[in-house]
This record gives C-alpha cells, structure tokens and sequence, in this order.
C-alpha cells in the first residue's frame, strides 16, 4: 500500500487521473498549482486596491515558477487587467501564445538596450520601461523604424538603486522624453519606481525610508508635469504596499508574490493574515527506502549520522531541480559539534502525516530523510508521495510551506519556487475556473 501525504487531487478535467499517472511516470516529483487558488488571490488583491487602481499580476521569472500562461489567463480571470513580465521574452510569448491587446496591457522592463527587441515589443503592444539615456535613444529608433508611437513607462530612482533615472539625471531625461512625446514617436503612459523596504512595517527605519521613497516619487511625478509630459498612470505599490499602504495605490498596483500565495516577508505575517494562500504544492514519490545501524553516514561528507538503528528514505529531488542545498541538515556527531535542521517534509504513517527533515547534504538530484524509526512499522514504502511544501493548512496537518524551506536554507519564499526546475512537470488543478476559450490555450496534458 503506498500512502499519500499531499492534498487529494481535485480533478476536473476529463483526462486529468491519466495525466497525473502520465507525470508520475515521466518523473517522481511533481508541482501542482491550483489555478482557483491563483483567481481567488488576485480576485482578493483587486479588492483590496479599491475602485481605484487597476492591478498588474507579476508574472516574471515564468510567473515565479507556476507556470508563465496558466497564471496570467488565472490572474486575469480574477480581474487583472495588466501582466507585467521583467524579461522581453515573455512580454513577447504572452502575445503569441494568445492573450492581446484587448485582454491586458503587458509591461516588461528588463532588458539590454542594445539589443533589446524594441521593434517587435512596439509591434506587439507591449509597453516598455525606460530608465536610461541610451535605451531612450534605441526605443526611439526603433519607435522611428516601426512607424507607431512607443507605450513608455518612465522608470525613476527612488532610492532603491537599481533601475531607473536618479533625480540628478532626470532633467537630461526628461530633455530627450519631451521632444520625442511631442514628434509623437512617445507616448508617455506611466511613470513608476519600486520600494526597498516596503515589507518591513516592523522596522521604524525602514517606514521612514519608504516614506522618503514615497515623497521623491511625487516629486518625480511634479518634474514630469513641468516637462508637459505628465503620466495617466503611476505605479509604485508593490504586494506589500498594496496589501499595507493604501495612499500609494495611484492609478496601478503590482501584486507580484502575493498573486502566489505568499506574504513578501514573515515579518509582516502569514499568509493567512492577508486571506491569501499558497497556491502550489510540491510533491515527490519516494525512492529506496531502508534500515540501516546506528552511527550510519548520511550523504556526503558525513555530516548527519543517525543517533539510532532506524530507517532512511530517498526523496528523489536535488539541487539540479532547485532544492537548495543550503537546506541541508546536520547533527552534531557528523557535522563536528554543528546542529541545524534540514528542509521539512510531510511523510504519511501509520500513525498519522508527521514532518521530517532533510538529513545530511542535498545531493544533485535526490536527498535522505532519517525516519527516525523502523519504515516497516510506520508503513512507509518506496513510492510513496511525500509533500516539501503546499498550502499550510494548519498545525494539524503538519503541512510545511516555501517559508517553511525559506527559513531552512536561510533565503525567501521567492528563491524556494522560482528556482524549481522545470523538468519538474508542472500540474493545474481547477482549470474549469477559466473561460473555456482560455483552457484551449493550455497544454490539455497539463490539466488535472
């Protein structure tokens, strides 16, 4: 008998039971992402920005590794009526794989100005941040070239130190901006910067910064009405600032991680706090599992030696498919007196889901939980499936989550599930929430 410690498989789509039995085959761990879970968050962060302020849902970095076109049309059906992507590429694949103009505004802004594709982005629709001279100059090449007017979004410095025009540069920039809106080979959209520390309420000074941020945007903002270019839309919020700054919410908000279920920091709280939810769940089928004597090495290096004669389990997952190895865990007999627990995982036993940890080193592509007692009591058997991390439904059922691993391998929510591989096969729960015209876009062996 294998047992299953993730939650139970809602399918709804006809072929769903054969491709899920389809994607264990193919490989011993899947991600499943319950695409309602993505609808009801932005359906919740669109009414948490108000009447207001339309709402970009981030899909970058493959929307934070759920899958790029089944989270932006889940975004959209919750009301999202911009999908804003870092990377060119994706801006671009969203307009091919079908979603136009008419569905959403697409935003991308991170690119090399030198060989950025500007033409085909101005011929897609797609609006383009810029935040430096030289990529001023080659939109407009290519604004001249393509025969329409670019969409610009002025990216400002305001103290976060990444992109965009520092006040000092800006009257240069708004020399080049002008001109090219008034020749109409511009059309200045927006204007929009990001915040540092926005997700730190708990910390007076990092308040006080993001209220310095707060003040040079507006002054931005003032620059660009003096210029004659004045933007229709400001955006500044980020998911913290929507869920907790509601002064800044302007004419646009850009929920990125809470769109996926997650708070941008513990330090704000759970989830829960904001009623949004983890929206993927990572599973994996165990491999070997066996008994083994006491003081036995685990993984290389020899840094987790089992304290007793128990049983180890291999969950068949490794750094090649994202899982950090800084989650690793060690005892203090075989890492030389150094104690630190490893990534969770949710077993089923016989006696009820219990939480292990990662023991010894993360390998390339596979990892040991120490059991800590004999497999064939506890009914643990090769195959069976094992949860890293899903919703967290509660103490009860001893369900880690991304912060759970975060806090494991000394990193974000964001690292944990942006950085799993994609051999890992990406599954969708609850398609039937999306227009039937947007589930034909979708990969049908995809669907649960």
């Amino acid at each position: 008998m294998t047992l299953n410690a993730a939650p139970a498989i809602a399918f709804t789509q006809p072929d769903g039971p054969a491709n899920y039995a389809a994607a264990c085959r193919r490989y011993p761990a899947q991600a499943i992402v319950d695409l309602k879970t993505l609808r009801d968050n932005m359906r919740h962060l669109v009414s948490v920005a108000g009447d207001g302020a339309a709402v970009m849902g981030v899909v970058k970095a493959d929307a934070y590794g759920h899958g790029l076109l089944p989270a932006a049309l889940a975004a959209l059906a919750g009301g999202a009526t911009w999908l804003g992507t870092a990377q060119s590429h994706e801006a671009l694949l969203l307009r091919r794989l079908g979603i136009g103009p008419d569905r959403a505004r697409i935003l991308t802004w991170v690119y090399n100005g030198a060989a950025a594709p500007f033409d085909e982005l101005i011929e897609a629709d797609i609006d383009v941040s810029v935040g430096s001279l030289d990529g001023i100059d080659a939109l407009a090449a290519a604004a001249r070239r393509v025969g329409r007017p670019a969409r610009v979004h002025v990216k400002c410095d305001t103290g976060f130190g990444r992109n965009g025009f520092t006040p000092a540069a800006f009257d240069q920039a708004l020399a080049k901006l002008a001109p090219l809106a008034h020749e109409g080979v511009f059309d200045i959209v927006g204007q929009w910067s990001h915040l540092a520390v926005a997700d730190s309420p708990d910390v007076p000074e990092f308040v006080a910064s993001t209220d310095r941020q707060i003040e040079a945007f507006h002054d931005f903002t003032r620059r660009m009405r003096a210029a004659g270019i004045p933007p229709r839309i400001r955006h500044l919020a980020n998911t913290a600032a929507t869920l907790d700054r509601p002064e800044i919410h302007f004419e646009l908000v850009r929920p990125g991680v809470g769109l996926y279920g997650y708070e941008p920091d513990p330090a704000m709280g759970t989830p829960g706090d904001y009623k949004l939810r983890p929206a993927m769940t990572l599973q994996a089928q165990l491999g070997t599992v066996k008994d083994v004597e006491a003081g036995h090495g685990i993984s290389y290096g020899r840094t987790y030696l089992t304290p007793d004669s128990t049983s180890t389990a291999i969950v068949p997952l490794g750094y090649a498919d994202g899982i950090h190895r800084s989650a690793s865990g060690f005892d203090m007999a075989g890492a030389k007196h150094v104690e630190k627990l490893g990534g969770p995982v949710r077993v089923m036993t016989a006696r009820g889901p219990r939480l292990y940890r990662v023991s010894g080193r993360v390998c390339m592509d596979q990892f040991i939980i120490d059991l800590h007692g004999s497999a064939a009591e506890l009914d643990v058997h090769e195959g069976d499936t094992v949860e890293l991390f899903g919703p967290g439904r509660g103490e009860m059922f001893a369900e880690p989550t991304a912060d759970d691993w975060a806090r494991a391998a000394d990193t974000i929510s964001y690292e944990v599930f942006t950085c799993l591989r994609n051999r890992i096969p990406r599954l969708y729960e609850h398609a039937d929430v999306l227009p039937e015209a947007d589930r034909a876009l979708l990969d049908p062996a995809s669907l649960l």
